[in-house]
């Protein structure tokens, strides 16, 4: 299941392989309707707070009042109920168990072929409304590429963000991973072909299409940590819902998809210092906010050392730095139920904790 959470990435060189060698200048072909898949469900109840072209900011709290935690989903081809996936295994579920009554989430939409030209910025601006319908400031959690994406906020306006997770996020790529390294191997012009062959629009069902990797039990049983051979209905439903998440697919905007494979995954902008967020250089020694950030042990993907390297980059005092690890892989620590039950509990009692004598460094170093 690790290397199938790389298919974005890897179906990439493969459709390029394909098209180059075999279909020279032929767009895909479109997807049979008999593929459409049904939406999956929310587990947790909720509403929509907000609507915007690129997302729905989603309302799952419980109260009026209290500190607010909004939930930044990665915005990466799959929808943002990899974190309220099912009952037990929804990260949703678990912060309000552990006392969170404010909560929101960042459902991000697919895009129309209207929205070709978002880019970064479009998201970070989207994001920032979204803050604001909240009431500013907030606790936010970014989950993988939601991380980065969270980050840059923080850093672009630190008056609206209290505390920052950053859950299993790609940030300071010159610490190796697989996805880093696949990027890193393929040329820009081959991500450029992609984005034209699909006018503008990179197509999430078309590269799950290319990608084409059954899973197995195991593999689901390792995401969701939760042994699944009992062949029991709850068994059997719960198998029925990862896959259908698997394959609910979204579409990306090409300019989106280009920054983020150039700017983030190959020239490594936000740790070089040389990302500029909505007209704004991006210094990430100037954020001194408190951050928790969250590792799995066995992530091909955004492996603990590249995870944790974003503490070197950071003017958070010590006092304010937390960091976890998960015995887990990377979807595990959005799904698995002891992860949810473990350092996500953890999290919401750091969220809900008071900090004493840094708020008073805090408020020093700001001034």
């Amino acid at each position: 299941m690790q290397y199938a959470w790389l298919w974005p990435f890897e179906a990439t060189r493969l459709a390029l392989d394909i098209y180059s060698q075999w279909y020279p200048g032929r767009a895909p072909e479109p997807t049979d309707a008999a593929d459409e898949v049904a939406a999956l469900p929310w587990t947790t109840a909720n509403s929509v707070a907000l609507q915007l072209p690129s997302m729905r900011l989603l309302d799952f709290s419980r109260a009026g009042e209290g500190q607010p935690l909004l939930v930044c989903a990665p915005y990466a081809l799959h929808r943002a109920k990899i974190a309220d996936l099912a009952p037990g295994h929804s990260l949703m579920e678990a912060l309000h168990g552990a006392g969170i009554a404010r909560l929101y989430l960042t459902d991000w939409l697919s895009a129309a072929p209207e929205m070709r030209y978002f880019s970064i910025d479009t998201y970070l601006s989207d994001l920032n409304v979204a803050v604001d319908t909240i009431g500013p400031p907030v606790d936010l959690a970014g989950l993988c590429q939601g991380g980065w994406l969270s980050l840059l906020y923080a850093a672009r306006f630190p008056g609206k963000v209290r505390r920052l997770v950053l859950a299993g996020s790609p940030v300071d790529v010159s610490v190796p991973s697989e996805l880093s390294r696949m990027v890193a191997s393929l040329p820009q012009q081959g991500f450029e072909a992609l984005v034209r062959q699909g006018n503008g629009i990179v197509s999430g069902r078309q590269m799950l299409q290319v990608w084409s990797v059954p899973l197995s039990t195991l593999d689901v049983e390792a995401a969701l940590q939760q042994r699944l051979d009992d062949k029991s209905e709850d068994a059997r439903a719960l198998f029925d819902c990862f896959t259908r998440w698997n394959r609910e697919t979204l579409d990306l905007p090409g300019t989106y998809y280009l920054e983020v494979t150039d700017w983030i995954f190959r020239q490594n902008r936000i740790a070089a210092g040389n990302f500029v967020a909505l007209g704004c250089k991006i210094d990430l020694a100037a954020v001194k906010l408190p951050v928790f950030l969250l590792a799995a042990e066995n992530d091909i993907v955004v492996p603990p050392d590249q995870a944790f390297a974003t503490l070197q980059l950071l003017g958070t005092p010590p006092a304010w730095l937390q960091c976890d690890t998960e015995p887990c892989g990377h979807l595990g620590l959005f799904m698995g139920c002891r992860a949810l039950a473990g350092s996500w509990r953890r999290i919401a009692r750091w969220l809900q904790s008071d900090l004493g004598e840094a708020a008073g460094e805090r408020s020093r170093i700001s001034a």
